[in-house]
């Protein structure tokens, strides 16, 4: 990849910090996007400890994730037309109960339907605060060359929650009380989203307030483009997922439970250093290119994760698996900017936050089968196999990723076009 890189350097994150108002809402936003990475591991470890199985575990938050998956576009379709505030206040207080009705049925033992009941407005409600911040970013940066270390920004930051919360919720299930994750992701959710929601002054218009915008608003997903990344990450959502339930198997069937926190650490490390990495570099190859070279290094990657039989191998190659992530959401978040008009991007990227749980949604719940009746080298055929079929998928409609050609797009400088880039 060395030949596709520039000798200069991409304005640096201290400038990007130092941009008028963004630690108002960045702070915030950090605390409440925490949940995110937490709740689905916070499932699976309480649900497992209640009724003893892998797969009702992954069931229930696999209900989590594809409620979570079907309603974030519309919490964003909504947020783009009347503000990111409207949708907020209800959104957090709707999780908050929703977790806590979750938790107390897990815990008295309540058949499997009444967890799936529960889970539905609990992933429903997930607030979704990375594609928030992403928009107002998206909205204060519009045309600027920091645009592009605004989308690597918000990768490491993403990938830092999932350094954070998995470890936080797998130390709090183990050694406090198996409800302990998710009650703390209930709460981090409640105090940090209405923290986040009270930063309306840095909010992107709403479209509502304006009527040419309103003429002109369309659906993210009617973009060729968008439905690709969407199928394109769920295979990154299938990595997560299937990590998150194998690793959990693999640490039991050592004997030491404590260890997947740690495991699922590494992975979420490497993907943090690659998202650094990439902010600091200006790539004169075309997004696409890069999101296909991304996705076939995390597949090749993926497909060695069910011979792993030591903690040790398996530690150093989920760090690789980390490696290959950050670019190809990056590079897919980049994309967005230069595909989608404004008036749809929070849409267009909650989109993608949706499809990485769905995606996670199905990992979960065919890992946590396949862990219960073959063992945790089974589950991890899940993330090979996802990764694997959006590869193929980028691959067959790779053309459908080209940026806009009308001149209110193109003309604009996005994320990661601040240089000159051939097409392919």
């Amino acid at each position: 990849m060395a030949s596709t890189v520039t000798s200069e350097r991409r304005p640096g994150y201290g400038q990007l910090l130092r941009t008028p108002g963004a630690l108002t809402f960045l702070l915030p936003g950090f605390a409440a996007r925490q949940p995110f990475a937490m709740l689905t591991i916070s499932i699976v470890l309480l649900v497992q400890h209640t009724t003893g199985s892998y797969g009702s575990a992954g069931a229930v938050a696999a209900v989590t994730g594809v409620s979570m998956a079907l309603f974030a576009p519309q919490s964003g379709k909504l947020a783009d037309r009347f503000g990111q505030r409207a949708v907020l206040l209800p959104g957090v207080l709707v999780h908050s109960a929703s977790g806590s009705v979750l938790i107390a049925l897990a815990l008295a033992g309540a058949p499997l339907w009444a967890l799936f009941v529960a889970a539905v407005p609990t992933g429903a409600s997930v607030p979704q605060i990375g594609p928030m911040v992403r928009a107002r970013w998206a909205a204060k940066l519009d045309g600027s060359p920091l645009m592009s270390t605004a989308a690597a920004f918000e990768s490491v930051t993403d990938e830092f929650t999932f350094v954070i919360g998995p470890v936080l919720a797998t130390a709090l299930c183990t050694g406090v009380h198996p409800a302990a994750g998710l009650i703390t992701e209930a709460a981090l959710t409640l105090v940090g989203g209405l923290l986040f929601a009270s930063q309306h002054h840095t909010q992107p218009q709403p479209s509502r307030a304006d009527g040419h915008a309103r003429a002109e608003h369309v659906s993210a997903l009617s973009i060729p483009g968008v439905r690709v990344l969407a199928v394109s990450f769920l295979g990154i959502g299938a990595v997560f997922g299937g990590m998150q339930v194998s690793l959990t198997a693999f640490s039991e069937e050592i004997g030491n439970p404590g260890a997947n926190g740690l495991l699922y650490g590494i992975f979420a490390a490497g993907n943090m250093l690659a998202g650094i990495a990439c902010g600091a570099i200006a790539w004169k190859s075309a997004p696409r290119t890069r999101l296909i070279a991304g996705y076939t290094g995390l597949t090749l990657a993926a497909s060695g994760l069910w011979a792993m039989h030591s903690a040790v191998l398996l530690g150093g190659l989920g760090l690789i698996v980390g490696l290959c992530i950050a670019p190809a959401l990056i590079t897919g978040y980049t994309l967005v900017e230069s595909l989608v008009p404004a008036s749809a991007r929070t849409e267009a990227f909650t989109w993608l936050t949706g499809a990485v749980a769905l995606g996670q949604a199905g990992a979960v719940t065919v890992a946590g089968r396949l862990a219960d009746t073959h063992g945790s080298s089974a589950g991890f055929l899940v993330p090979m196999a996802g990764t694997a079929l959006a590869l193929v998928t980028l691959l067959s409609l790779r053309s459908r990723l080209a940026p806009r050609s009308s001149g209110r797009t193109v003309a604009r400088s996005g994320v990661g076009h601040r240089v000159p880039v051939a097409v392919d």
